[in-house]
Order: C-alpha cells, then structure tokens, then sequence
C-alpha cells in the first residue's frame, strides 16, 4: 500500500500544497490524479483549485463527480486525492453506491492514496478521530482502515495561557481513548505521514502519539512510526 497523509493542504503564508509540492510530484509521478472533492459543497470549484495547486507540481487532475459511474472510475483509478473539509460530509458521500469499497480495492491492488484533512481520515479505521461537526448523517463511522491506528490532523497543544475553558484538543483524544483502545496520532499543520506497505515514517513536523494508559509520546520529522502498522484497533461497538 502507498499512501501519502497530509494534515493540512495548506501552510500559514503559502499557497495550497506548496509545502508539499515535491512530495506530491514524487509520489504521484506521470500519474493522472483522480480527485475526490465530496467533503466540500462545491465540486467543480474545490476540482478546479486542487487541479490549479497540484499543476505547479506538474500533475495533471480530474474530477470524481464528473464520471458517468463513479465506482468504476475508483476501481480503475492508479492515483487518487481525497481533499479536505467535512468528514461527515466525505464519508456519507463515498459510502453511497459503493464508492468507499471500491476505492479501498483500487488502493489494495496498487492505486497511490494522497488525503489531506478529511481524506486522512478517510485512510484510518473510523473517522471518529475528526475535529469536524457531524452535518450530515452517515450510515457508521467506519471508514477505508488503509492504516491500523487513528489520525488527528491539525492537531493543536494545549495553550497554558488561554482563557477558554473547554476541553483541549488533547482532552478530547484522550476522552476518546477512554472509550476505544486505539492509537491515535496528532500530526501538527505541516505534518505528513508517508506508508509504503507495513513502513510509516513522519515527514515535515512534528507529531504527538496517543495510546490508552499512557502519557502522550512526541516525535520528530523523520521519525519511523513503523510499529503503529501492528495495531488491532479496538472500538466500544463493531463497526459495519
């Protein structure tokens, strides 16, 4: 499996993607990108501004919600990107007619999987480690599982010095872990996890590792989080 996991698309000061640019030319090479845009409401403008980002890195794009038949589209697809915005919203959209298995074929038989937001989450068990509000009603939480643990994109620390008096990021991880034995890793705005097959190594920032019974674990750029790929996630109810 080769997936390419981004926190965010884009950095504070930069254009889209511009942080990662040369990672996703490695990654998809003279790949057509198939892009999945369901997590926002505007597919024609979400594709054509992906489309406009991912030309600087020399990478041609088109749509999903162009194709006559979706689900063959996903099947045949050798690259896919799932952009960011409301999981909810993505993940309700993929598990009509079948987008979300055949998506999850594609990548089993070799397709490249980029995500970024949202489309990260799509790639982990369940998208319950999402900081987004549930707008829509999904058929389950369950998601791709192309990776065995949780990822929480834009994970923010605790500010000692504010004044807001509602859970951290960090309390609401660790409230989750109360009820599911999973890890779950924080990756900070322009962190990106890169899995090839059973090795996962953190690229670009920093990121915080949440496991249950444990206090949580920092790691650097270029940390080999390989041992997360041995996961058995454990969740308070079975999954779809």
């Amino acid at each position: 499996m080769d997936l390419l996991l981004l926190s965010n698309s884009t950095q504070h000061g930069a254009a889209p993607f511009e942080h990662v640019r040369a990672e996703l030319a490695e990654f998809y090479g003279d790949r057509e990108v198939l892009f999945v845009p369901y997590a926002l409401a505007d597919h024609d403008r979400y594709t054509a501004s992906v489309a406009e980002a991912f030309a600087a890195a020399g990478l041609r794009v088109r749509g999903l919600h162009e194709a006559r038949d979706p689900v063959a589209e996903l099947r045949a697809a050798e690259a896919v990107f799932v952009g960011g915005g409301n999981s909810f919203r993505l993940l309700r959209r993929m598990q009509a007619g079948g987008r979300l298995a055949a998506l999850r074929e594609a990548v089993e038989a070799g397709a490249r999987y980029g995500g970024a937001s949202a489309g990260t989450n799509l790639a982990c068990p369940t998208v319950r480690t999402t900081n987004d509000m549930p707008i829509v009603q999904p058929e389950g939480f369950a998601a791709l599982g192309l990776v065995g643990f949780q990822i929480n994109p834009h994970y923010a620390d605790p500010e000692p010095s504010s004044q807001h008096m509602g859970e951290s990021r960090q309390q609401r991880l660790q409230e989750f872990l109360e009820e599911n034995d999973v890890p779950v890793l924080g990756l900070r705005e322009g962190a990106w996890l890169r899995v090839r097959g059973d090795e996962v190594v953190l690229r670009g920032h920093t990121a915080r590792l949440f496991l249950r019974g444990s206090a949580p674990r920092e790691f650097p750029a270029g940390a080999d989080l390989s041992f997360l790929t041995g996961s058995t996630p454990r969740f308070d109810s079975p999954e779809p």
